[in-house]
């Protein structure tokens, strides 16, 4: 079993993702499937390979959030783990909000 290294518990949460990689500039859409204040899971059938710095922006039904990331793990053909490396105070204030939502969720 892998070593925990996460910074922050991740909560299930549901979103629609879109993942540039910087280098490449390929575009990919998918969905966050967990959400914590330094990280989330992306699900995709095609993960980009650890270390690949990407741009994600998740949407939900009324917000966005855009962050640079880096991918940390991937599972082949299930998805991928990114962490948050800069992110504007603006979105980071979103984040706050959807983790603090996302933890109230899972308590009940």
């Amino acid at each position: 079993m892998p070593t925990e290294r996460r910074r922050a518990p991740r909560y299930p949460f549901i979103a629609r993702a879109e993942i540039i990689d910087e280098k490449e500039n390929a575009r990919t859409s998918s969905r966050v499937s967990d959400l914590s204040q330094h990280g989330c899971y992306v699900e995709m059938s095609n993960p980009f390979p650890e270390g690949t710095s990407v741009v994600i922006e998740i949407y939900t039904e009324t917000e966005f959030l855009e962050a640079h990331g880096t991918v940390a793990r991937i599972e082949p053909r299930r998805g991928m783990g990114l962490t948050f490396d800069e992110m504007p105070s603006s979105f980071a204030g979103i984040l706050s909000k959807w983790v603090e939502q996302a933890n109230a969720r899972s308590v009940v």
